[in-house]
């Protein structure tokens, strides 16, 4: 795997991120300064399928990531992204406005998690855990098939049972990517999770997870999960921006 390569896997990933639909050479070479010929493009694009990167869903539709191509990716390419000062000012007056609700701490979490990252998210603390955002989550394209849609839902139902053994496959400190059969929640290897184990500032441990599309952007939960793990932990500070004018 060259740097071409992994460009144009990068993008490939991008551009099915936001449209959830196979990505073609013509694409590729019309929206990116690869700097070589389309016809390279579809050379490349064709070594990353045969190295199980890529697949097609047939043979004359564009390509989409496959479970090793979104590993490669999260492990080798996309790198950490920091929330910007907005996102970090939005996530801090969202959470005190939630909290003077006195809503309890997991479901204030789930919410707020759900709503800015549009999938399913988990918050369990101790003996209580809230999911919130499966709706938003059965409404993906991958899910429209009758079968699909009911062998994740079914699988979803019960997701709060399955807390423990989500944090048993996660290390504290830890926040981790799961990719599609690596899912330790069976029946739903069509999704992605991004888990995260936190401790409060009175001692009590939870977990954070985020369930999507494997098309999730795993960069932008990653960094949503570990903020908010600092800011229940109190490790951030949270401040109200007040603008006078």
């Amino acid at each position: 795997m060259n740097e071409r390569h992994k460009k144009i896997l990068a993008a490939i990933i991008e551009e099915y991120t936001t449209s959830a639909v196979p990505v073609g050479s013509k694409i590729l070479s019309d929206k990116y300064d690869f700097k070589v010929s389309p016809a390279t493009i579809r050379s490349d694009m064709a070594e990353l399928e045969e190295g199980g990167f890529l697949y097609q869903t047939h043979i004359s539709s564009g390509r989409i990531p496959t479970d090793k191509g979104y590993r490669l990716f999260v492990e080798e390419i996309m790198g950490d992204k920091k929330l910007s000062l907005t996102e970090q000012r939005k996530l801090q007056s969202e959470m005190l406005k939630l909290k003077a609700q006195n809503k309890q701490l997991s479901r204030v979490t789930a919410k707020l998690l759900s709503s800015l990252s549009g999938n399913l998210v988990i918050s369990g603390l101790e003996n209580e855990s809230y999911d919130f955002g499966m709706r938003e989550l059965l409404a993906k394209p991958e899910f429209q098939h009758v079968d699909e849609f009911c062998r994740i839902a079914e699988a979803l139902d019960y997701i709060d049972e399955n807390v423990e053994a989500i944090l048993a496959k996660v290390k504290d400190g830890e926040t981790k990517i799961f990719i599609g059969s690596e899912n330790p929640i069976k029946g739903i290897d069509n999704c992605s999770m991004v888990v995260t184990p936190y401790t409060t500032k009175t001692g009590e441990k939870g977990v954070l997870a985020i369930v999507g599309p494997k098309r999730m952007k795993y960069a932008k939960n990653k960094s949503l999960l570990d903020y908010v793990k600092k800011m229940i932990g109190g490790v951030v500070v949270i401040v109200l921006f007040i603008n006078i004018i």
